[in-house]
């Protein structure tokens, strides 16, 4: 391997080395980083819009959060410290080197999406000094060429950021976390003085008993906000998505770090994006958007500069980049497992050039909490495949990394594990109406426990 190979490499198809593994203050700085982010100034904002209660809101949050953190621990962590390979190089030992290359085109394709919303979050700050129009809640298309540029530059950067490798963006994340943590409470308590909050009781009532949905928007109850909190990553912990991230750990201890991200970032920075937003509904902006029946925007970077002033502006910057950063990185893997002789620095550029595009339309950020749903539910019974293997498949006298071991190319038992279970859930979802993250840890059991049927089944087979 030549010394530029070694400078780009990630040991995408290979273990960790010992002498690469961090510490749980790497883990510790990136998840309080992505989670206290960009994604936070847009999901805060629309749990107003879908009419929760007060104690819906803050229940739900706080053991949604919990389950989110133990699923990091004790599943993705524990896994990853023991096989210490990407998730993308991990499927492909199991699924074969074709099934999995749909896996990873799908998986890469949606972080971009993700990626891209963020873009979109950090572009409506840099909207605020140059006075262009913010896109709307029900906005797709941009709405003029300044703010594709504004998007253009900022993911440029961002892409050069994550091309630079995991230390990289561990280390940005490290830099970045910190003001962006002071940021978020300081909106809250901005917030809390401008809607007058003089006790608890006061507090309560920007939510209270709940309302009417905004338009377009579907009411939720204690369980949509539980589960819709517990499932937001499920692509990254049930989805074992973060094998890629926790292979550089010396322990699966350092899986508690999520904490970190969960309950400042997915806790304090999501009501404190929610107390911002319901600063701007009492606004007379606001109420001309409410007099016409159309749901008033949510713009992180105007929300920000209204509570905090160009502190405001930069912070959400900020967080725009500590989600997008990471998450471009993980999609340049998928993207580097498909052609495995392209370069990690490579496909990361390309990851985030797609990311850039997808920020120009602001539908991926407005639609945020559907978009999360969805992209949860395609991706995380995937992980179930590798959580069956790691914990039944010596129960059950089954070859771990069948595909690999036969030269198999294409495994049945994974694509029809994940085809039927993924076919059935989305009907229900569909036909029923119901609200998808409701049938994330269904689908994600069944996929699992298919795989283990039909993996007896074809593993006998071609004894």
């Amino acid at each position: 391997m030549s010394d530029r190979k070694k400078n780009d490499s990630e040991f995408e198809r290979e273990e960790v080395p010992q002498s690469n593994l961090k510490g749980w203050k790497s883990f510790l700085g990136m998840y309080a980083g992505e989670h206290a982010a960009g994604t936070e100034f847009m999901i805060g904002p629309l749990f107003l819009t879908v009419g929760v209660s007060a104690f819906d809101l803050l229940a739900g949050l706080f053991f949604g959060n919990l389950l989110a953190v133990i699923s990091w621990r004790y599943l993705t962590a524990k896994i990853a410290v023991n096989e210490r390979f990407t998730l993308y190089y991990k499927l492909e030992k199991i699924s074969g080197k074709k099934l999995v290359t749909f896996y990873n085109l799908a998986n890469g394709i949606l972080f971009c999406f993700l990626a891209g919303s963020m873009i979109t979050v950090s572009a409506t700050a840099v909207g605020v000094p140059t006075e262009i129009e913010m896109p709307k809640l029900s906005d797709i298309m941009p709405n003029s060429i300044s703010w594709i540029i504004i998007v253009l530059l900022i993911g440029i950067l961002t892409t050069w950021i994550a091309a630079r490798g995991y230390s990289m963006v561990s280390n940005a994340a490290n830099w970045m976390s910190p003001l962006i943590v002071f940021a978020f409470i300081a909106c809250g308590i901005v917030a809390i003085n401008q809607l007058e909050i003089k006790n608890f009781s006061d507090f309560i009532s920007i939510w209270g008993e709940g309302s009417k949905p905004f338009p377009g928007q579907i009411k939720y109850t204690f369980w949509h906000v539980m589960l819709w909190s517990w499932f937001a990553n499920a692509a990254m912990h049930i989805g074992m998505s973060d094998l890629s991230v926790f292979r550089y750990a010396k322990s699966a201890k350092v899986g508690w770090t999520s904490a970190a991200g969960m309950y400042v970032g997915h806790y304090v920075a999501w009501i404190s994006a929610s107390l911002l937003y319901a600063v701007y509904l009492r606004s007379p902006e606001a109420a001309v958007f409410i007099g016409e029946g159309v749901a008033p925007p949510v713009a992180p970077g105007p929300l920000a500069y209204n509570a905090l002033g160009w502190f405001g502006i930069i912070a959400v910057i900020l967080a725009g980049w500590t989600t997008a950063n990471p998450t471009i990185y993980r999609s340049g893997l998928a993207f580097q497992a498909i052609f495995p002789e392209m370069s990690i620095r490579k496909a990361t550029i390309i990851a985030g050039a797609i990311a850039t595009v997808a920020g120009i339309f602001p539908a991926f950020a407005m639609k945020l909490l559907d978009f999360v749903s969805l992209y949860a539910f395609i991706l995380a019974p995937f992980g179930a495949i590798i959580v069956f293997e790691y914990y039944f498949f010596n129960r059950f006298n089954l070859v771990k990394n069948y595909a690999e071991k036969k030269n198999i190319l294409f495994s049945y038992s994974v694509f029809f594990a994940w085809c039927i279970s993924f076919l059935i859930f989305f009907t229900i979802s569909k036909i029923e109406g119901v609200f998808l993250s409701f049938l994330t840890l269904p689908a994600w059991f069944m996929c699992g426990i298919l795989f283990i049927l039909f993996s007896k089944f074809f593993q006998n087979k071609n004894l």
